[in-house]
């Protein structure tokens, strides 16, 4: 939990029984009665008991979980004002040196996996500016506190127990398993579900530490990208100019010489994606705004998150790292 006084932790406890339930909707149970639910069904999956003593131990939910819950931001960006903030200059250029620091790795990364490297080093670049910001909420307790909450406990319990199962077989020490307030964890960010089904023990220790070990991070985001389904000699997509006035449905799929036939051009140097089918994304109406033909492998970054933005930025900032080599 937070840092608080001595005598603060001691009560906090009785507190939130007073407090709870925070909405109307809210669960009338107490939070020790639902705890101790969450112990029985975690020890019926296998966890086992010194586990659970450990990491449930004195456990309490964190106010400003729900806060950020409750009051995440309404505020509509436009495409560009949000590609400026996940893609500035700056990590650019720091992208372009992470990539030459790490080129062995991902070289290795790159021959397992058939991902290319810049595409792992922009979803790390996204996620957590290169492993700079992961995060410092106990996992255990964020997701414990978001479970109990009737908003969506149901997802959020299950994530609590698949936590659980991390910490049992010894991937991560309670006191280091932190992560965002939603449960994002390590690196790359995973939920603990994508942990068991994606994360990968790189360097062959018996852990898969996506906290603390690069290697197991980079490889653990090439395996998801494998795994849902990307295709290594593809690219993901490029920017094109729609003639004017422009009818297409905006996700029409058709093939480059189609599109091409119908007047769409290329808005960059970059070869055409010829014969491939190209779907047209368009992050916002507008004569100017930027059109894109993705490929199949802007769906495997659209499986990471479901963001035409988010998407395009990755591909994007990949594009860039690629072009400072």
């Amino acid at each position: 939990m937070p840092t608080v006084g001595r005598h603060l932790a001691l009560l906090l406890p009785l507190l939130w029984a007073t407090l709870l339930p925070w909405s109307a909707g809210a669960t009338q149970q107490s939070f020790a009665d639902w705890l101790h639910g969450v112990r029985r069904e975690a020890a019926q999956r296998g966890v086992r008991p010194q586990t659970l003593e450990v990491a449930l131990a004195g456990l309490a939910p964190i106010p400003r979980v729900l806060e950020l819950d409750r009051k995440q931001p309404e505020t509509t960006l436009t495409f560009q004002q949000y590609y400026e903030r996940v893609v500035s200059q700056a990590r650019i250029e720091h992208g372009r040196r992470q990539h030459e620091e790490n080129r062995l790795l991902l070289g290795e990364l790159t021959r397992k996996y058939r991902v290319p490297g810049q595409f792992i080093v922009a979803l790390w670049g996204v996620e957590t500016d290169y492993g700079r910001i992961t995060g410092g909420y106990p996992v255990i307790a964020a997701l414990a506190t978001l479970a109990y909450d009737s908003r969506r406990s149901s997802f959020f319990r299950q994530e609590l127990l698949h936590a659980l199962r991390i910490l049992d077989e010894g991937h991560v020490q309670p006191k280091a398993m932190l992560g965002s307030w939603a449960g994002a964890m390590g690196q790359n960010q995973f939920m603990p579900s994508s942990f068991l089904s994606y994360a990968v023990d790189h360097d062959g220790d018996g852990r898969r530490d996506i906290w603390q070990n690069r290697g197991d991070a980079l490889a653990s985001i090439a395996n998801y990208l494998a795994r849902v389904g990307w295709a290594h000699e593809l690219d993901w997509g490029v920017e094109v100019v729609l003639p004017s006035p422009y009818l297409a449905d905006r996700s029409a799929t058709r093939p480059w010489l189609v599109w091409q036939d119908e007047g769409v051009r290329l808005a960059t140097g970059r070869p055409p994606p010829d014969p491939l089918l190209l779907t047209l994304v368009l992050p916002e109406r507008g004569a100017q705004n930027p059109a894109y033909l993705v490929t199949q492998n802007f769906q495997s970054l659209m499986r990471w998150n479901r963001s035409n933005y988010f998407a395009l930025s990755v591909g994007l900032l990949a594009d860039a790292i690629a072009a400072g080599r």
